[in-house]
This record gives C-alpha cells, structure tokens and sequence, in this order.
C-alpha cells in the first residue's frame, strides 16, 4: 500500500482490510462472467482485486485524484474508471453499452449515502442488484418497518422500490484507520413487479417527505398543504395517524390519490 497517500478524512475514507469480510462481501454480489459490474469508491481495491476476474465488465466512478491516476494506469481490457462524484455520474453510457442488468457494489461514504442510494433509485429498472456497505444505522432504517423509531423516509422511499436484507454487520476494526460507527452490509434488489406501484414517482417522494417532516404531528397536519382529513379518510387512512405508523402500501395509496386531483 506504499503507493497510496494516507485516507483523506475530507473525502470519509476508510479502507477496508480484513480479507474474510471483503470475500464475504464479493460473494453477496453473485458476480456471472457476463455481468456488468459498477464499483462505488474503490480506494485501493480490496474489493476491485477480487471482482475483476470475474466480471466481464468492471466500471470504477472514483473522486480523490490519486486514486483516479492509480486505477488509469491499471492497463486492463474488462476495467474503466470514471473519475467523477458518484452524485454526478450519469449511468446511462454504461446502460447502453450493455445488454445486461447492472451489478452494483461499494463502500460508501457515511456523509452522502443516502443521496448516493436515492440517485441510484433513478436507474433501478437497469440494475440487478446493489450490496452496499453503509453505517449500520443506516442500514436498520432501510430495512426497519412501521411501528419502529428507526422507520421513516429512507424506509418508505426505498422499501417500495426495493427487497431489502441486512447480510451482516461489519465492526471498525475490519477498516484502515477504523471508523467511530459500526457498519453493515446491505443488499437491495429492485422488484421486477412492484407491489405498490405509484402513479406519479415525484408526489409519492412529496407525500412521504411531507409526512415525515414533522415525526410527533399527524398526517392531518402534516399533509395539510396537499390533502384535507376527508380526502385522507376516503382511502381508508386515518388522518390523526403520525407517519411512522404507516405501511409503504398506505403511503402510495395516499400518493395515488395526490396524483389523480
């Protein structure tokens, strides 16, 4: 690792280097020598090392510029890096020049991770499945149903996209230097037939952040801008309900109805 400048704390770099969960990672992903696979943040490649012999395609979207040059000067036919911000990146080039679904992994950073994964959500029809690793907290409010403290936006948004499993949990001692949280492995497969579809994506995304806006109020007062108590009510949602008691199926039917008035 001599060739690498030490982790920018700037960028939240932690480098992972315990070898029996960067396998154990890999192998979550089910990598077929026809797949198409897009690293998020290689760093200095405990995941890339082990993926490029078996994928048949291996794009890098990486943002410190020695890392970049590092993986530009890997001469390797199955590799391409893309030196760019990962909320930047547009997936479309690597969409079209495949005619398979995408496989997706990394070790994302803590402070962006859940607008890496809503971005990612807009190309959820193209990829075939995302093994992420992310702060264990996060990962419980992904995967956490109604009812829970953890359950909320990043529940709803996703779990109605998404199959969603926590594979297993990752201590800081499994990282360089160790971080001050725990992490966990998550895997979300996008639903081939989803079972509560929305009419309109950007009024499901306006209602399910309305009503999380303010946790302890009701739906009654939260969705006061876009709906009244009759219209909640005439879908079988009680309007005095806070919204961490709501199932993501009550959220889209709300949506539904924001989108046909």
């Amino acid at each position: 690792m001599s060739q690498f400048a030490a982790p920018r704390k700037s960028l939240g770099q932690n480098f992972l280097q315990d070898a029996n969960i960067i396998n154990k990672i890999v192998g979550g992903l089910n990598i077929q020598s026809s797949d198409t696979v897009l690293e998020i943040g290689p760093g200095r490649g405990a995941l890339t090392e082990l993926i490029l012999p078996l994928a048949k395609e291996l794009h890098l979207v990486e943002f410190d510029r020695d890392l970049i040059r590092y993986w530009e000067n890997r001469s390797q036919a199955n590799l391409t890096v893309h030196g760019v911000d990962i909320l930047k990146f547009e997936l479309d080039e690597i969409i079209q020049s495949t005619n398979t679904k995408i496989k997706v992994i990394g070790n994302l950073p803590y402070n962006i991770s859940s607008p890496v994964l809503f971005h990612l959500m807009r190309y959820a029809e193209h990829i075939d499945s995302q093994v992420l690793m992310l702060q264990k907290e996060v990962v419980e409010r992904m995967a956490s149903g109604p009812g829970s403290k953890q359950y909320g936006r990043l529940s709803v948004m996703l779990q109605q996209r998404y199959d969603i499993e926590m594979l297993f949990k990752v201590p800081p001692t499994a990282f360089f230097p160790p971080p001050k949280v725990d992490s966990a492995i998550a895997r979300l497969t996008p639903m081939q037939e989803l079972a509560n579809p929305v009419l309109e994506h950007d009024d499901f995304a306006k209602v399910v952040k309305l009503a999380f806006s303010m946790r302890r109020k009701t739906l009654r007062n939260n969705l006061k801008p876009i709906l009244n108590s009759q219209q909640i009510e005439s879908i079988g949602v009680d309007p005095s309900a806070r919204a961490e008691t709501l199932t993501v199926a009550e959220f889209t039917a709300i949506s539904n109805l924001v989108s046909t008035i």
